[in-house]
């Protein structure tokens, strides 16, 4: 488990991108739920933290494709491919991260980045 941020300190309807390779994002919705998923888009190197947060929906800040911060999944292109979700526990007034095995789906150019290739 991997500690984020105090729940006090995300308000409601804001995320907080967590710097892991590669990094996540902690969305507090305005229903006061606590999610975690993959911080970039699957189709570009674009962080989600900096979307748009509705319900339990970001869109991406650059092409609008939005994925749900349940499951992962995407609605529409450009974005093919859904995010990865991470386990949340909140304890003590602390919101922790459990970081999923499965590999990330990530956009060809933050995979070579992430392998030493040219971005």
């Amino acid at each position: 488990m991997i500690p984020a941020c105090r729940l006090a300190d995300l308000p409601r309807g804001e995320a907080f991108r967590l710097d892991i390779d590669p990094p996540v994002s902690v969305f507090h919705t305005d229903d006061g739920e606590v999610f975690a998923i993959d911080d970039t888009c699957t189709h570009q190197d674009a962080s989600l933290a900096d979307g748009w947060l509705e319900g339990c929906q970001v869109e991406c800040p650059l092409h609008a494709s939005t994925f749900d911060l349940r499951t992962g999944a995407v609605d529409a292109p450009p974005a093919k491919l859904p995010v990865r979700t991470h386990g949340v526990i909140v304890e003590d007034g602390m919101i922790y991260v459990r970081v999923s095995t499965a590999a990330p789906n990530l956009p060809p150019c933050v995979t070579a980045r992430l392998a030493g290739g040219p971005a």
